[in-house]
């Protein structure tokens, strides 16, 4: 009788000589994190979407027979956390008995255990919570910061926040807000754009360059609100502000439209926080779309596939601006060698016991090892559900 080649077999008996731990007990569980007042943008203001008011967190907490721990976690806004929660429960049992080392190889298990549901889109981004928990353990178990142990090339990252210019506040709030970012240690300000008369976003942009002065770096976000002309007629009246990007102008997977603007524009183009994954990360750098590539390490993976990507960008001369997620997008960025931008929210704080020092427009890489946060009793009280697996030490 023919055998095939290809066998499968417990984790233990594929281990070696080094492998020097296991991974012994994990808990999934899904945090719905309240947003103090309903946020929106230009999708909202066409109907795409309703305001968001809250966010669905994936927390995945790992432990090992040795007792080394990690935590790592993905979300989702508007909709697919319990898809997400869900597909993480089902995958979750794979990572019983793994090496914690062997992240590369655990990542493509936990890919080839959802295959149906492809390499993209929730379920890999259900898996980026278990990736990054293994980065947070890696690095904890060195003793390092996160950024030390990829290799840093920078302790501290640009920074600016973009949580005080959604399109629902009114602009003289929005020049408030500015005013207190940049106090609070803030180098930058990012506001949203798209209304439906785009001359009202000039108003209000004026507004706000004269509030802040021609120094302060200064980004728009049109949330894939308008389409090709738009854009370029836009895009051309933007060029004035002196802006340090135009963000998400077109659709995110208009790569020949970007990359048109782009061509046209002084003003750089940033897009990429809505793709799920590196190949589709890829298609913007091979058409040359964006001069500025966001990645969002929960949506596309995690930490593994975000270093391949950051590789890839790289080798283009690309710089970086990840998107939301700065308790992990700090120690990515600080490891990029092209001066990089960090988005600041503090939408998440509450679920976290540290906080994330800023000052002279640098967000600061902690010195706590791994990702340097713990999960706040806040954070435990909005949990919505939880998995177990395993056996605590």
């Amino acid at each position: 009788m023919a055998t095939s080649t290809y066998t499968t077999t417990h984790p233990a008996q594929q281990a070696g000589e080094a492998t020097l731990d296991r991974i012994s007990w994990l808990r999934v569980s899904t945090v719905a994190l309240p947003l103090a007042t309903p946020v929106s943008d230009a999708k909202v203001l066409t109907g795409r979407q309703k305001p968001m008011t809250e966010v669905a967190f994936l927390f995945v907490e790992l432990e090992t027979e040795q007792g080394h721990e990690g935590v790592g976690f993905s979300y989702s806004k508007r909709a697919g956390g319990p898809g997400q929660f869900a597909h993480a429960k089902e995958i979750a049992d794979s990572l019983l008995g793994e090496d914690p080392s062997d992240i590369g190889r655990i990542w493509t298990k936990l890919v080839w255990a959802g295959a149906s549901v492809g390499r993209s889109g929730l379920a890999t981004q259900a898996i980026a919570a278990f990736d990054v928990a293994l980065w947070d353990l890696k690095a904890k178990r060195a003793g390092l910061p996160l950024a030390k142990l990829l290799g840093a090339h920078r302790d501290s990252v640009r920074c600016y926040n973009t949580s005080g210019g959604f399109l629902h506040t009114p602009t003289d709030q929005v020049l408030d807000n500015a005013s207190a970012s940049l106090s609070s240690g803030m180098g930058g300000i990012k506001i949203k754009v798209g209304h439906p008369d785009g001359k009202q976003d000039l108003r209000r942009l004026a507004a706000v360059r004269e509030h802040v002065g021609d120094d302060v770096p200064l980004m728009v976000d049109a949330n894939q609100q308008w389409d090709r002309p738009t854009a370029q007629r836009m895009g051309r009246a933007l060029e004035e502000f002196g802006l340090a990007w135009i963000e998400e102008p077109l659709d995110a997977y208009d790569a020949q439209g970007h990359a048109a603007l782009a061509a046209s524009l002084d003003t750089p183009i940033a897009t990429g926080e809505m793709l799920a994954s590196v190949a589709e990360h890829y298609e913007l750098i091979r058409h040359h779309a964006a001069d500025i590539i966001q990645p969002d390490a929960p949506r596309i993976g995690g930490i593994t596939q975000f270093l391949k990507l950051a590789a890839l960008a790289e080798h283009h001369h690309l710089p970086i601006a990840p998107h939301f997620a700065m308790e992990i997008h700090l120690h990515l960025a600080a490891a990029y060698p092209i001066e990089p931008w960090v988005e600041h929210f503090d939408w998440l704080e509450p679920l976290f016991n540290e906080r994330t020092h800023i000052e002279n427009g640098r967000m600061h890489v902690p010195s706590r090892p791994g990702l340097g946060v713990t999960l706040s009793d806040q954070a435990r009280a909005w949990t919505a559900g939880d998995f177990e697996a395993g056996h605590r030490r």
